[in-house]
């Protein structure tokens, strides 16, 4: 775990701007699973600097609010594996969500009986409609799979910053389940990763990377997700969150989510 821990620290270092933030200073947070060398993938949170609006940029809406959120239906059969050392909550509720992309379609499952702060936040930013027209900005298939991470909309940069606490870690990271990333403790916002290989060393306490979903149907679309930018890191976040021309300037375009819905 020190070695992992110390790969961790290197990766981050590698990654950001800013390592770390000494209290009563402010950055933004900006999280990332991202792999510490081309052949050892792993998941760590990184920093960058405040984003600022840059001139030209696409304004923002106003402050989100969490509107009246629906109610989850029931739930058959077990979806998600527990933990070997932890005890789970059986789960008995489901929100099922329809997200198309230009690589294909898929359905995810949220578990608010898995994890309530990361299922409540994911279903808020679908019915706010944060995910629809923003890109899978990160996609790690090589060496080996590891990720594909999305949640960036510059048009709603009012919710970066949004903060919600950590979840319990009870259920195994495994392939097509989703968590928030976080840049430390209590720091989820808006960014997702779905698993593209079992991810337990996530799960351990100095990371406590949370999974409240799953996609349970087309897989077969996720493995289309392409990969651009950085082969570990993926496009720059930075210009993702303040540069309406950045997508464009792109040699190859990453894979886009054209919607989310809630099935009613």
């Amino acid at each position: 775990m020190k070695t992992q821990s110390l790969r961790i620290l290197l990766a981050v270092a590698a990654f950001a701007t800013v390592a770390c933030t000494p209290k009563g200073t402010s950055a933004t947070s900006t999280p990332v699973a991202a792999p510490t060398t081309a052949s050892t993938p792993v998941a760590t949170p990184a920093t960058t600097p405040a984003a600022t609006s840059t001139p030209g940029s696409a304004t923002s809406s106003p402050s989100p609010t969490a509107g009246k959120l629906s109610q989850p239906k029931a739930l058959t059969g077990t979806p998600l594996s527990p933990l070997p050392d932890k005890t789970a909550p059986k789960l008995t509720k489901v929100h099922r969500i329809d997200v198309e992309t230009d690589a294909g379609k898929l359905v995810i499952e949220l578990y608010p009986e898995a994890a309530p702060n990361a299922s409540k936040r994911f279903l808020e930013l679908v019915q706010a409609g944060f995910f629809d027209n923003t890109a899978i900005g990160r996609v790690v298939k090589s060496p080996q799979p590891f990720v594909a991470q999305f949640g960036v909309n510059p048009k709603m940069i009012e919710w970066k910053e949004k903060n919600f606490d950590d979840d319990p870690t009870l259920f195994s990271l495994e392939p097509g389940t989703l968590c928030f990333a976080k840049a430390g403790p209590n720091t989820n916002s808006t960014q997702v990763f779905i698993n593209l290989t079992q991810n337990n060393f996530l799960t351990s306490p100095d990371m406590n990377f949370t999974v409240f979903g799953k996609v349970v149907e087309g897989m077969e679309s996720v493995d289309k997700f392409k990969s651009v930018g950085d082969p570990s890191m993926g496009l720059d976040q930075q210009q993702l969150w303040t540069n309406p021309d950045y997508l464009k300037s792109l040699p190859e375009q990453p894979t886009m989510i054209v919607s989310m819905k809630e099935q009613p």
